[in-house]
């Protein structure tokens, strides 16, 4: 469709925290403008889902900029290396010796000990009657599972949940932040570091059953983290570990809520957990950008791309291309009932493309399997223990992040 919508206007308004609500109709806008815009913070945006899947997909186009295109006002010593923002070698050897806690296999073994998280958190839910999902069941749940993951004592949770907001927030570009909002980040970083550094020090000297220890200790083939590279690993599964699980949470009950249609087939059809998952992911993504920098000249959209020259993939615009999803607008459980992909990502019964939640190529997000896993077991407790619930709320509050997006609260009715 064609339109002679100003996107500098929409982008704007696209930035403005107002729009955090509903973001996705100034997306359509976007889209229908053309495949790229540009952007207050210098990078062009892709709107499009062959364009950001060409952008993601492609080991050419690098991650390792960020935070020097995104972050200008961060100094370089200030945070700790994490493999967010590296590249082959350095990010295969990191990421290598940091995934062993989080295939497939290695997750499967939380199940017993996430159920009987969902059961406790439900129980609390439904003794409340009326409580604030957010607060109650999307924090908790994540937080609780990588901070016993990674070896985070239960007394320290509420301050690692306070650093670790501050830094979410942070990871918007910083032209679009208030001078308050980088004054938290600035105050949050060297307080989460030092928390970690005496957390990591501790579990190098009394190794437990957790991530830290066998980080600490590990060797690859002679390969070992330093420091520093373990200090930003801790930091960056803290945050990457239960942020963005949050959102899917909130995001995902929440369109539940919306739909109720959807939801009674949930109910009806149990084998549609996982399926749901993946469409709660598209129709409402945690993330909903990421940043890359060509590493050699490369044409996206039409333009072509100088070496350094950076990129921003609107995912969660991608996720509701036409283009790519018939009716995008709609929830449909049934979309991705067709099984994984061989890359990781879904693809559904009708040829429904990969959807860009969990990027792809090989930034695809480490943690993964476990949100998945932990969204698929909070809805298998909630479809079989609640009987009845409602939002109390029509227009919930949301935080004012534009990348890690997501409610603030969500008042709810919980009935067994």
């Amino acid at each position: 469709m064609f339109t002679t919508e100003n996107p500098t206007s929409l982008l704007a308004e696209l930035f403005d925290p107002a729009t955090r609500p509903d973001p996705y109709p100034v997306y359509r806008r976007l889209r229908e403008a053309g495949a790229l815009h540009s952007t207050p913070f210098g990078l062009p945006v892709a709107t499009r889902h062959a364009d950001c899947v060409a952008i993601l997909a492609n080991q050419d186009w690098g991650h390792d900029l960020e935070a020097h295109q995104m972050h200008p006002t961060l100094p370089a010593e200030s945070f700790p290396t994490t493999f967010l923002w590296m590249e082959p070698p350095d990010h295969t050897r990191l990421r290598g010796l940091v995934s062993r806690g989080f295939t497939p296999r290695s997750v499967q073994l939380l199940r017993p000990r996430i159920e009987a998280l969902v059961d406790e958190l439900l129980d609390n839910a439904l003794a409340a009657g009326d409580f604030d999902l957010i607060e109650t069941l999307a924090y908790p749940l994540p937080l609780t599972v990588i901070c016993e993951i990674l070896g985070v004592p239960a007394a320290d949770h509420p301050a690692v949940q306070v650093w670790s907001q501050a830094l979410a927030r942070a990871f918007d570009p910083d032209a679009l932040m208030s001078p308050q909002a980088l004054a938290e980040r600035n105050r949050a970083i060297p307080e989460f570091l030092g928390y970690f550094s005496e957390l990591v020090e501790h579990h190098r000297n009394e190794p437990g059953d957790n991530l830290i220890s066998v980080l600490a200790q590990v060797e690859d083939g002679g390969d070992r983290l330093t420091a520093d590279e373990l200090l930003g690993t801790c930091v960056t599964l803290i945050i990457a570990g239960h942020e963005t699980t949050v959102n899917l949470v909130g995001n995902g009950m929440l369109a539940l809520l919306r739909n109720p249609d959807q939801l009674a087939l949930l109910r009806a059809e149990p084998d549609l957990i996982g399926p749901a998952v993946e469409e709660l992911l598209r129709y409402d993504s945690p993330i909903h950008l990421n940043t890359r920098a060509a590493k050699r000249e490369l044409t996206v959209g039409g333009r072509v791309f100088a070496p350094g020259e950076g990129v921003v993939a609107l995912i969660a615009c991608a996720n509701r291309d036409p283009a790519a999803y018939p009716d995008p607008e709609r929830l449909d459980l049934r979309r991705f009932a067709g099984g994984p992909g061989s890359s990781g990502g879904p693809v559904g019964g009708a040829g429904a493309p990969r959807h860009l939640s969990f990027s792809l190529g090989h930034h695809y997000c480490l943690g993964a399997p476990l949100a998945l896993l932990e969204m698929e077991l909070l809805l298998a407790g909630f479809t079989r223990r609640v009987a009845a619930a409602e939002l109390l709320d029509d227009a919930p509050a949301y935080k004012p992040n534009l990348l890690i997006r997501g409610l603030a609260e969500l008042p709810v009715r919980f009935r067994a």
